[in-house]
């Protein structure tokens, strides 16, 4: 069979499946769940994948983060294989607000098409990976060396644009608690220890610390406990930090060192202490692979749909396919389901349930399975 045929014969079963799909995703849609609690979501996908040949199994490692992480298997022992990465939470309040029914609809047809279609020497796993928006499922994926041994891993998230390229911010999210000694104000024998002084003079410190931090570097910093009364010298004091850099080097070597070295010496400079840990896991920057960024721009232009080419230190966010980037050649194009929209927001809910993002959807199956057989017809 000719790659053409191939392709041909993909495009064929995604269209054969599409009400199929479709179902899928407005079920997902319609029942949003949160991140770790995607238990419908991940029964809905199981079932899909076990009618079609898949070996699937939900709960992936004996991690608390992965019980609502699933994999799907074809021809596992397979010379060579690819994976397709799903997602399913849902955002609170807004549901799907960043069109995760349409990534797990997308993903879910793509796998299960590249079985039907790629040569005898492929194989292919859907991997459903959880709470993208809070903990990031694929952080501890990767983690538990679940990418290893495959030859790429392809996912594509819908938006306001078409988008092929750029990168992702490197994040490690950073809580610093100052412990002072309480008195009050007006004592005459106690000054105490003022928490709240250490922790605005950090806040001060890492405004001037900005200024010398590598390009790409963002800090944002919130005070989450500050005192219980103004007659009382603040004995404890916390402030969260995003921490996000161009790269995990930046980011790991540079940024978090000199804050967390700020912290200590101011600390010690008041005589206070003070505790620092990492409230979220570190989502890695994202190393898209050439090849097949090319193969996406090529066939996402066949489709109609002209990308936009990102530079390659454009970096919007933060993204745990980072991650699995690090451990597999790895691509994240953008497809649009509504020009302009922006993600997180009641417009981009609704338009991950409309007619026209469904149908985008079904369209980005085909691409990112055309993109799959071409990858492994040139290997």
């Amino acid at each position: 069979m000719t790659l053409q045929e191939r392709e041909a014969r993909a495009c064929a079963i995604i269209d054969s499946m599409a009400e199929e799909l479709r179902d899928i995703s407005l079920y997902l849609h319609d029942n949003p769940e949160l991140g770790l609690n995607e238990h419908k979501a991940v029964k809905v996908i199981n079932q899909f994948l076990e009618n079609h040949n898949f070996t699937s199994q939900v709960g992936l490692t004996d991690l608390p983060e992965l019980q609502t992480a699933l994999r799907g298997d074809y021809n596992g022992t397979a010379q060579h294989k690819i994976a397709f990465l799903g997602e399913y939470d849902a955002l609170p309040e807004l549901g799907h607000g960043c069109g995760h029914n349409l990534i797990a609809m997308m993903s879910l047809g793509a796998a299960v098409t590249f079985s039907q279609s790629a040569p005898e020497t492929w194989g292919t796993t859907f991997f459903g990976c959880p709470a993208e928006e809070t903990i990031g499922g694929k952080v501890y994926m990767a983690e538990a060396g679940l990418f290893k041994g495959y030859e790429a891993a392809l996912i594509i998230h819908p938006g306001g644009e078409n988008e092929v390229g750029g990168t992702s911010l490197a994040t490690h999210p950073l809580e610093i608690t100052f412990h002072g000694r309480s008195c009050h104000i007006a004592s005459l024998t106690d000054s105490g220890i003022n928490a709240l002084d250490c922790a605005v003079d950090l806040y001060q410190k890492i405004k001037e610390l900005k200024k010398t931090f590598p390009k790409g570097a963002i800090v944002g910093t919130i005070f989450t406990e500050a005192g219980t009364a103004p007659n009382i010298v603040t004995p404890k004091a916390t402030i969260r930090m995003t921490v996000r850099g161009s790269t995990v080097d930046d980011l790991e070597g540079i940024i978090l060192p000199a804050i967390k070295e700020a912290a200590q010496e101011i600390a010690a400079s008041y005589g206070a202490r003070v505790e620092m840990h990492h409230y979220e896991p570190l989502f890695k920057d994202m190393r898209q692979d050439k090849q097949l960024l090319e193969f996406f721009n090529d066939v996402m232009t066949e489709f109609g749909e002209t990308p936009r080419i990102l530079p390659d230190d454009e970096a919007d966010g933060s993204t745990d396919v980072g991650n699995v980037s690090y451990e597999v050649p790895t691509a994240q194009p953008t497809l649009q389901i509504g020009l302009g929209l922006e993600a997180h927001t009641p417009e981009f809910t609704c338009a991950a349930g409309s007619d026209y993002g469904l149908e985008q959807a079904i369209k980005g199956a085909k691409i990112m399975a055309v993109v799959a057989l071409r990858y492994a017809l040139g290997k």
